[in-house]
This record gives C-alpha cells, structure tokens and sequence, in this order.
C-alpha cells in the first residue's frame, strides 16, 4: 500500500526558511502528480505546490517565489522548501500523491487518493 510521510515542520520566525520532506512508498510506478497542500484552523484546504514525475512544476499565487517543490527520484522523496515565511502560512502541511492526471489539470484535493498525516509549520511575527 502507497505510504506518505511527512517531517521537517517545526516553528520559525517571519523570513526564515524550512524544508519539509516527503518520504514515500508502496508503489512501483511513480505518481503522475505529488504535491503540497496546506490546511490552516478554519480554513479549507489549498494546493501550493504540484510536480508531475517528469519535473513540471506549478505553484500558488501566495508561494510563487518563495517556496520551491522537488523531487529525489533514487529516495522516493518529495520535498518542499519554503523560504521568506509569513505568519500567514502557519498551516498543517500534507503531501500528496495520484497516479491520474486530473490530479496535475485540476490540482483540487478530491483529484488525488493518496495522503500523509501531515507535519506543522508555524510562522511567528
């Protein structure tokens, strides 16, 4: 069975930088589409950042130039660095993983059937 894990959160003040990890496994054939959603208290979850298994890259308005998603093919690890941290993306982050490609054209979270547990991200001002 597909396993995603998540590490790497923690707390950091306004403009520092974390790198959350993803580790995955149970599969042979790669995912069409991994990606970062995060989910802050009371709000729905959102879609960040998506690579397709050939490196196609797409992110959020709100994370453009500040977070970068790849990839570590030989690890089945998906990564997520985030750089110049607002207090607006204290969220819970989850990785996810669909082998359809709805899960890359739509990008909403109902498109992809595979989740880790998450790891927190708080940002102090």
């Amino acid at each position: 069975q597909v396993l995603l894990v998540e590490s790497g959160g923690g707390s950091v003040q306004a403009g520092g930088s974390l790198r959350l990890s993803c580790a995955a496994s149970g599969y042979i054939n790669r995912p069409y589409c991994m990606a970062w959603f995060r989910q802050a208290p009371g709000k729905e979850r959102e879609g960040v950042a998506y690579i397709t298994r050939s490196g196609t890259t797409k992110y959020a308005d709100s994370v453009k130039g500040r977070f970068a998603i790849s990839q570590d093919n030989a690890k089945n690890t998906l990564y997520l660095d985030m750089n110049n941290l607002k207090p607006e993306d204290t969220a819970m982050y989850y990785c996810a993983a669909d082998w359809g490609t709805r899960s890359w054209l739509d990008g909403q979270q109902r498109t992809f059937n595979y989740w880790g547990q998450g790891t927190q991200v708080t940002v102090s001002s």
